[in-house]
C-alpha cells in the first residue's frame, strides 16, 4: 500500500510539473525535472525494502538467540539435575555399615559425645522398630515416651544389649539385628514374623 501512495504521489507531481512547464514553454526542464522524482521514487521504494529486509533480518537474529540461551539453560539444568542425584547416591553409598562378630550390624547416623553404658547400667532411649518391608511394628517416639531398660543382663533382646551398648550418650544409631539376636524361629506376639530382621533406629538419650 505504501509503495502505491508513492508511486501515485509522484505520477501527480510528474503531471503537474509537465503542465506547467507546457505553460512556460520548457518542456526539456520538465522531462528532466520528472526524470529526478522518478528516480527518487525509486530509491525512496528500494530504501524502505532494505529498512523491512533489515528488521526482518533482526528480528530472526533474534528469535535465533533467544532459543540458543533456552537451550543452554535447559542444558545447564538437566546436567545440574545429574550432579545432585549423582553426589545424592554416593552420600547414601558412604554410609558405613559395620558387621560384628554376632552378625550384628549397625550404621551411626549421628555420633554420641557423652558417656557409653557398662552392664547394669539403665539406659533411656527413644526407638522406632521396622520389618524388612519397612513397615513400623513399634515406636516409643510415636508413644512421645522412651523406654528404658538395664544394660546386658536380658531384659532386652540380644541385638538391643549389643548394640546399644557400645553407643555414646546423644548417639543415633541404625541396628539391623537378624532373628537369632532378635525373636528367633519363635517371633512375637503376632506383630513379628517368625525369624524376621528387623531394623531400630535407636537414640540413646541419657544414662541413669
Amino acid at each position: 500500500m505504501r509503495e502505491i501512495l508513492i508511486t501515485v504521489a509522484v505520477m501527480v507531481v510528474c503531471i503537474v510539473v509537465i503542465a506547467v512547464s507546457q505553460f512556460l514553454g520548457q518542456a526539456d526542464t520538465a522531462t528532466e525535472i520528472s526524470a529526478t522524482s522518478a528516480e527518487a521514487a525509486v530509491v525512496a521504494e528500494a530504501s524502505t525494502d532494505g529498512t523491512e529486509d533489515s528488521a526482518a533480518e533482526a528480528g530472526t537474529e533474534a528469535g535465533t538467540e533467544v532459543r540458543e540461551r533456552e537451550a543452554i539453560a535447559d542444558t545447564e539444568s538437566a546436567e545440574a539435575g545429574i550432579t545432585e542425584t549423582t553426589e545424592t547416591a554416593m552420600a547414601e553409598n558412604t554410609e558405613e555399615v559395620i558387621t560384628t562378630e554376632s552378625g550384628l550390624q549397625y550404621v551411626d547416623l549421628v555420633e554420641g559425645t557423652g558417656a557409653t553404658p557398662v552392664t547394669g547400667n539403665t539406659v533411656q532411649v527413644h526407638y522406632t522398630g521396622t520389618l524388612e518391608n519397612g513397615a513400623v511394628f513399634d515406636s516409643s517416639r510415636d508413644r512421645d515416651r522412651p523406654f528404658s531398660f538395664r544394660i546386658g543382663v536380658g531384659q532386652v533382646i540380644k541385638g538391643w544389649d549389643e548394640g546399644v551398648g557400645t553407643m555414646k550418650v546423644g548417639g543415633r544409631r541404625k541396628l539391623i539385628i537378624p532373628s537369632e539376636l532378635g525373636y528367633g524361629a519363635r517371633g512375637a506376639g503376632g506383630v513379628i514374623p517368625p525369624n524376621a530382621t528387623l531394623t531400630f533406629d535407636v537414640e540413646l538419650l541419657r544414662i541413669q
